[in-house]
């Protein structure tokens, strides 16, 4: 069995577009025939929203995962997509950094428990996954070390607005850690542009700025400032379910080909 390919979805500014990133990318990549899931780890709990998942439905949390090592699939819910899988997150989450600090493993819980889950599906019975999306909170807390610590590799969604690299440097720095203490292997899969409005010529300037520094990690999609994508999440669909046409729909379906097309280059 091909393992799954680790993403983590991280910035450590909120409101740049992670969550609609996971739950949309998720679900194109579902929608060609990928068995995905998204892990929840935001306290907020938006992607499980988003994905139709009530508060009551959460029964098991990522927080159960990584505190008490509960099994994952004990966690893993369906979702209205096919295909797509979630690990809800809620409130909990929270308390995550003062109930491990004083485990020295701490910044291993997550990866540990989903490698445990992979090796169990290897051995029968569970889903065998091709890709799991980690929605970070916004902080670099030991939430988002944790996904890095997970994660093959980082996908950045980044909004065309004033100051977007501003603290950049900071999750780079972050990223470097990570690599030189628990994750080696650890890379930047890309830098999706996000909020991106035709209308600004801001918008452009800031792609420049972005694609100047980050080269060909940038993808060539952007992804456009879209009411569509806003309204979706308070009907617990993604944007690609709720309006498959608006221009928000289409860019993540560009995004998950060219995510896609990396891949395969990676392993070609």
């Amino acid at each position: 069995m091909t393992r799954p390919r680790i993403l983590a979805v991280v910035n450590q500014k909120g409101g740049v577009g992670k969550t609609t990133t996971s739950i949309n990318l998720g679900t194109a990549l579902a929608a060609v025939g990928r068995r995905v899931l998204i892990i929840d780890f935001d306290a907020q709990g938006n992607a499980s929203t988003g994905l139709g998942i009530s508060r009551a439905e959460r029964l098991m949390t990522s927080y159960d995962l990584v505190v008490d090592r509960v099994p994952m699939e004990e966690a893993v819910l369906s979702t209205i997509v096919p295909r797509l899988d979630i690990v809800p997150g809620d409130e909990n989450l929270s308390g995550v950094e003062t109930e491990l600090a004083n485990d020295p493993r701490r910044s291993y819980r997550l990866r540990e428990g989903i490698h445990a889950y992979i090796d169990r599906a290897e051995s029968g019975g569970l889903v065998k996954y091709d890709y799991v999306l980690i929605d970070c909170p916004p902080s670099l807390s030991a939430l988002t070390v944790n996904a890095m610590t997970a994660a093959d590799a980082l996908l950045v969604p980044l909004q065309c607005e004033f100051l977007a690299l501003e603290g950049l440097s900071q999750l780079l720095r972050t990223v470097e850690v990570v690599r030189a203490g628990l994750n080696p292997t650890l890379e930047i899969q890309g830098v999706v542009l996000t909020m991106y409005d035709r209308r600004n010529s801001l918008s452009d300037q800031v792609a420049n700025e972005v694609r100047s520094f980050f080269g060909s990690k940038v993808y060539n999609t952007v992804i456009p400032r879209n009411v569509r994508l806003s309204e979706a999440p308070s009907f617990g669909k993604p944007a690609l379910l709720y309006d498959y046409r608006c221009p928000g729909s289409e860019a993540y379906i560009r995004l998950a080909s060219e995510v896609l097309q990396r891949e395969r280059a990676r392993v070609a």
